[in-house]
């Protein structure tokens, strides 16, 4: 009797690992998952085995990796955070692909993101681009997703946007808000991943929706979908990092870096691709006006603070 697929999974807790692991089991296979935080519960009970990331013991790291068909890798830092900076984010992932390749994975697909560049003067957009060409010369069969924006109920850019327009009188828009944005669905995000593992060539994609924003336009849908009487205001960058970290101090988060905030304006959360998504960012919005940006998102709770 043939076993079902094992496939590895890291943050079956988080964002899109979470949406993963629901796919696989779904499709039958055995998975199981990698995280910085093994003591934390989740959804999935005794379904999901726990092992820790273990980077500082490669051999105990390649131990959880054996007859793995598949790793889904999700683990990055969106900014540096206490002893994790982008140059720890990429030795520990870079470990990670050296215990897979040791493992005999079938395939590495990894969560890259869009507009990555080798030159690029932003770090995450550089350091995703050193990490890709790692993974490229690492003999391993991969697949490579690289996503704008992800949004669910649980994102983290979009739903806090919502929460912001439910919560405040007055909404700041840096610069023009003409730069733009094309947001791909967790979803359409998990099966692209899925569909690339399918796949016996390596492949490099970028995981965008098909629907592409100016932020102006798409702050406006949110506010106008979700009858928030915001006022949308126009602020200089610098100004509205401030507020932003005003506002980051009373929810005890990171709201927007600067390095978000040039992302933003030099137009890289939108792909010169063809798009691959298939799920309307106006109609999801327009069927879920009533739950989204009910709550905040915070990131340092998802991935640093117990």
């Amino acid at each position: 009797m043939d076993h079902p697929q094992r496939d590895i999974v890291t943050g079956a807790n988080g964002y899109t690992g979470k949406y993963l692991t629901r796919k696989l089991l779904s499709l039958g296979h055995n998975v199981s998952t990698l995280t910085g935080h093994p003591e934390r519960k989740h959804e999935f009970g005794n379904l999901v085995p726990v092992y820790p990331f273990d980077f500082d013991k490669p051999e105990l790291l390649a131990k959880h990796l054996t007859d793995a068909s598949t790793v889904y890798n999700t683990y990055w830092v969106r900014f540096p955070y206490g002893n994790i900076d982008y140059s720890q984010a990429v030795k520990n992932t870079k470990v990670l692909i050296d215990a897979a390749k040791s493992a005999g994975v079938k395939k590495f697909v990894h969560t890259s993101i869009a507009n990555s560049d080798i030159d690029s003067a932003l770090p995450y957009y550089k350091q995703k681009a050193v990490l890709e060409k790692y993974l490229m010369e690492s003999g391993l069969n991969y697949a490579i997703i690289g996503p704008t924006v992800i949004f669910g109920l649980e994102d983290i850019l979009i739903n806090n946007i919502a929460w912001m327009l439910r919560t405040f009188p007055v909404f700041g828009i840096i610069g023009s808000g003409d730069y733009q944005i094309q947001p791909i669905y967790v979803e359409d995000m998990t099966n692209l991943a899925i569909e690339a593992a399918s796949r016996s060539e390596n492949i490099v994609v970028d995981a965008v929706g098909p629907e592409i924003f100016s932020f102006k336009e798409l702050v406006r849908l949110i506010a106008d979908t979700i009858g928030s009487k915001s006022k949308l205001v126009s602020l200089p960058a610098p100004i509205a990092l401030k507020i932003t970290k005003s506002i980051g101090h009373f929810v005890n988060d990171v709201i927007i870096t600067q390095e978000e905030v040039e992302g933003l304006l030099g137009n890289l959360l939108v792909s010169k691709r063809p798009a691959t998504g298939k799920t309307s960012f106006s109609q999801w919005l327009s069927q879920n006006r009533d739950k989204v940006g009910r709550k905040y998102s915070s990131e340092l709770k998802r991935h640093f603070l117990k």
